[in-house]
């Protein structure tokens, strides 16, 4: 019986430690996404008003259409790494004719929260599982929120160069 009693006890906390290795794993998830929303938010504040539809060159992106793209793909591949329904069709938010600061705001700003809550949502061990991303690339899904949050830092590091030609100078790094 007494033996029992110690492998039931062993179960118990290493079945602890592992829940709590699997719950630490999300929350550093989140805590990265909050913080890259903070910085982004940091950003979108930084840009006056009147030069949200700004371009480096006329080629490109306007900064407005920068931060609605990065927020599509915050969509688009949250929902294919989540399983959760997309608010937002593919696209939908750059192609906004909204361009104004405070819709932009809010519009980056809803992306970022579904990221946030759809990681929070997962279970560790979904993390592993392997999604066909956008009906063309196989990865695990713990790859495609890689990927995204490579992506949101990509275009998000774009807009720098956006502020600084605008006499803007951009927010300190958030590393931590």
């Amino acid at each position: 019986m007494k033996s029992k009693t110690i492998v039931c006890l062993f179960s118990l906390v290493f079945g602890a430690i592992f829940v709590g290795r699997a719950q630490t794993a999300i929350d550093a998830m989140v805590k990265d996404w909050e913080r890259a929303k903070a910085y982004t938010l940091e950003y979108l504040e930084a840009m006056p008003s009147d030069k949200y539809d700004f371009k480096a060159t006329p080629d490109v992106r306007s900064f407005a259409q920068q931060m609605l793209h990065l927020t599509d793909a915050n969509y688009g591949f949250t929902s294919a790494a989540t399983g959760i329904e997309s608010p937002v069709g593919m696209g939908e938010s750059e192609k906004s004719t909204d361009t104004s600061k405070e819709n932009v705001t809010q519009l980056v700003t809803a992306g970022y929260n579904f990221v946030i809550k759809g990681v929070r949502g997962m279970e560790e061990s979904e993390l592993s599982e392997t999604i066909q991303l956008f009906g063309r690339f196989e990865m695990t899904k713990a790859q495609a929120l890689a990927k995204l949050f490579e992506h949101q830092t990509h275009h998000r590091g774009q807009t720098t160069i956006y502020l600084r030609l605008a006499g803007v100078t951009p927010p300190n790094e958030k590393l931590f």
